[in-house]
C-alpha cells in the first residue's frame, strides 16, 4: 500500500482560517484512503496545537514524516504556505512523487498498481513479452 502525505496551508490569521486549512486538508486525506492508499495529514495530527511549541518544531516534524512517504498530495492551495512550499521542496529533493490533483494520484496509483513498480517486474514483463 502507497503511503501519500497530504500538504497546504496549517497557519491562519485566526482560529476559523487554521479549521479552513484543516477542513481542507483533510477532506483530501479521506479522498486519498477512497483511492486505497494511507493518508498521513499532519493538519489533523497536530489540531489545535497552535502556540504549544514553536512552529518550527511542527514544521522539522512534518518534513520528518514526509521523507517516510512514497507521494506527496497538494491542496489546491499550497503555494501560499511556506511549509507546503518547504514540503514541496523536499519531496522534490528526495525523488518523492509530488501530486498535485486527485486525477493525478489516481492515475499514480494505477501506474504503481499495474505491475511495474519494481525491476523484478520489469524484468518478467520484458522476458514474457520479449
Amino acid at each position: 500500500m502507497k503511503l501519500v502525505y497530504v500538504a497546504g496551508p496549517f497557519r491562519g490569521p485566526n482560529s476559523w482560517e487554521i479549521e479552513q486549512n484543516i477542513r481542507r486538508a483533510e477532506t483530501l486525506a479521506l479522498e486519498v484512503w477512497r483511492l486505497g492508499a494511507a493518508c498521513i495529514c499532519p493538519h489533523t495530527n497536530t489540531r489545535f496545537f497552535q502556540g504549544a511549541a514553536d512552529d518550527t518544531v511542527w514544521l522539522d516534524g512534518d518534513l520528518e514524516i514526509l521523507r517516510r512517504c512514497d507521494a506527496v498530495l497538494m491542496t489546491d492551495d499550497w503555494e501560499r504556505s511556506t511549509g507546503a512550499r518547504a514540503e514541496r521542496d523536499e519531496a522534490a529533493k528526495r525523488g518523492i512523487a509530488v501530486l498535485e490533483t486527485l486525477d493525478e494520484l489516481h492515475d499514480w496509483l494505477d501506474g504503481g498498481k499495474a505491475g511495474c513498480d519494481s525491476l523484478a517486474d520489469d524484468i518478467e514483463y520484458n522476458i514474457i513479452v520479449g
